[in-house]
């Protein structure tokens, strides 16, 4: 069964920055889709940004385009979420989820594992 367990949220003020881990386990095969989600008091959980297993290619919402980066260390079974110019907007808490197999989405509906979430807060 795969596990993954997010770590890294906090309280950052409004320009900062923070970096997100995401670290996996129990893979049984070497093609999937890691994804951030995220999800704000009263809203929907949205996706933030996605990396695929065996090409990195990446994708991201337009609304942490250019300021969010997603990447992954192999030998760590880890995926990162770096996250620049913060807004308030984007506090949430964010999770990081995985697919079985290679997919171009960021629905929720197309995530299957998915760990316990991190508090991110940006405030003065």
């Amino acid at each position: 069964q795969v596990q993954l367990v997010e770590s890294g949220g906090g309280l950052v003020q409004p320009g900062g920055s923070l970096r997100l881990s995401c670290k996996a386990s129990g893979f049984t095969s070497t093609f999937y889709t890691i994804a951030w989600f995220r999800q704000a008091p009263g809203k929907e959980r949205e996706g933030v940004a996605r990396i695929s297993s065996s090409n990195r290619i990446t994708a991201y919402a337009a609304s942490v385009k250019d300021r969010f980066t997603i990447s992954g260390d192999n030998a760590k079974n880890t995926v990162y979420l770096q996250m620049s110019s913060l807004k308030p907007e984007d506090t949430a808490v964010y999770y990081c989820a995985t697919s079985r197999g290679i997919i171009l989405s960021l629905s929720n509906q197309d995530y299957c594992d998915w760990g316990q979430g991190t508090q991110v807060t940006v405030s003065s």
